[in-house]
């Protein structure tokens, strides 16, 4: 990539920003969180209702955990597909099509008859929330000023937690009121609203370049930022829904929780989450990845093995605050390590992030069927552990990467057939 083909990136990157009109752009920001608070409460809604749904249709709560696994499947393998597939079309009429899918799709599963049809249309979940997060992670370069893009990304990644502290026990509590079908058609008219909300008040987000599907393995082969961006995603996403599917049971079986107290703590849990989240998206993601692993390993060792509700309570709070500010500083890692390449780089992120919700709901599920409820989270701990080793040894490569005279501020895209694969360089913030 050329300095011309930069310069011509970043005037079709800040085209979308209103002149004189920042409000117009924070309102896109609005509408585009709405868009990820929804499809992640659509995700993660069975988180708080295995038991009903299980209860209702005749499985286990590891069979059910299912609802959870087969859209983090689909989403992984969707997030490059969708981005790849989309081209040239504008991004606001792609992210539309998707938030429709999602509402048709969680009106199926309230109308289901068995688990096999519930299934079915948590597929099409999976997709929609592969291909909105991987587009719309990286828009807020589009529709702020340069100075606003880290608040203003925290703000899209606030739908994250926002969506456990609404959402999921929104959905828990309509599950307990009226049945677990009301909370699937009520995520449906959810999608409905956002779907208006896009409408009016995101601009035309015409494709900045296609992309290739060659341009996302030669991404990992040659930039090592990338490379360990996605594997510490694949190890504290895996190790946190190995643990959170099956928070629930959890509670009960460890903590001695009442389930009507469950939907309470879960919105603590989201509250803390929110907290983390912003906390986060300032600052150095890789510093705050390894402290919030390392968190989260002595978190959920202890909400496996420490009884009572009171030790459930403040641990669960804690949980919450740390894995609030995963998802912002996984995002903010792969722009900064591949920042002329970051729809890419965002679409890589987001399939390893679903594929390891699939993973950690399916690890989790075997441990409960095939244990008990502890080992749930003692499996989580360990692949958090994981995480930390290899963010310590990745920071520790980077340094010893950095030559004596200091970091370029603009990295090169490297020469080849890929033009959008950024040169290695070391990982550097910007505070």
């Amino acid at each position: 990539m050329t300095d011309a083909d930069a310069d011509a990136d970043a005037s079709a990157r800040t085209a979308a920003v209103a002149p004189g009109s920042p409000w117009k752009g924070w309102a896109a920001v609005s509408a585009v969180s709405l868009g990820i608070f929804c499809l992640i409460t659509s995700e993660l809604l069975p988180v708080g209702l295995l038991t009903p749904v299980g209860d209702s249709l005749g499985v286990s709560d590891g069979t059910a955990g299912l609802m959870v696994t087969v859209p983090g499947l689909v989403a992984g393998f969707c997030a490059p597909l969708v981005t790849v597939g989309a081209g040239r079309l504008d991004r606001r009429l792609v992210l539309c099509v998707l938030i429709a899918l999602m509402a048709v799709a969680n009106l199926a599963a309230a109308l289901a008859s068995d688990f096999a049809l519930v299934l079915a249309a948590r597929l099409l979940v999976g997709v929609s929330v592969g291909g909105f997060w991987a587009i719309a992670g990286g828009l807020a370069v589009r529709l702020v000023p340069e100075r606003h893009v880290g608040r203003a990304t925290a703000v899209v990644f606030g739908g994250v937690p926002t969506a456990s502290v609404l959402g999921v026990p929104a959905g828990t509590l309509l599950g307990e009121l009226g049945g677990w079908r009301t909370a699937f058609a009520a995520v449906a008219a959810l999608g409905l609203v956002t779907l208006i909300a896009l409408l009016l008040l995101l601009p035309a987000l015409p494709a900045d370049r296609s992309i290739r599907f060659a341009e996302l393995p030669a991404l990992l082969r040659d930039n090592r930022s990338v490379r360990a961006g996605v594997i510490v995603t694949f190890l504290v996403v895996t190790g946190q829904f190995a643990a959170y599917t099956f928070v629930r049971p959890i509670l009960r079986d460890v903590s001695g929780v009442d389930a009507e107290y469950v939907s309470t703590l879960l919105l603590g849990y989201g509250v803390a989450g929110v907290a983390g989240n912003f906390l986060a998206g300032t600052r150095d993601p890789r510093r705050t990845l390894l402290v919030v692993s390392a968190a989260l390993t002595a978190v959920l060792a202890l909400i496996a093995t420490l009884p009572g509700a009171v030790a459930g309570t403040a641990l669960l709070l804690a949980w919450g605050l740390a894995y609030g500010g995963v998802s912002v500083s996984l995002q903010s890692w792969m722009i900064r390590a591949a920042p002329r390449a970051a729809e890419a780089a965002s679409s890589l992120m987001v399939a390893v992030f679903n594929f390891a919700i699939a993973a950690g709901a399916l690890a989790g599920g075997l441990a409960v069927d095939g244990l008990s409820a502890p080992a749930a989270p003692l499996t989580g701990a360990a692949l958090m552990l994981a995480a930390a080793v290899t963010i310590g040894t990745a920071s520790a490569s980077a340094r010893r990467r950095e030559p004596a005279a200091g970091v370029p501020d603009h990295p090169r895209a490297a020469a080849g057939a890929v033009g959008a694969v950024e040169a290695e360089v070391p990982y550097t913030t910007d505070g």
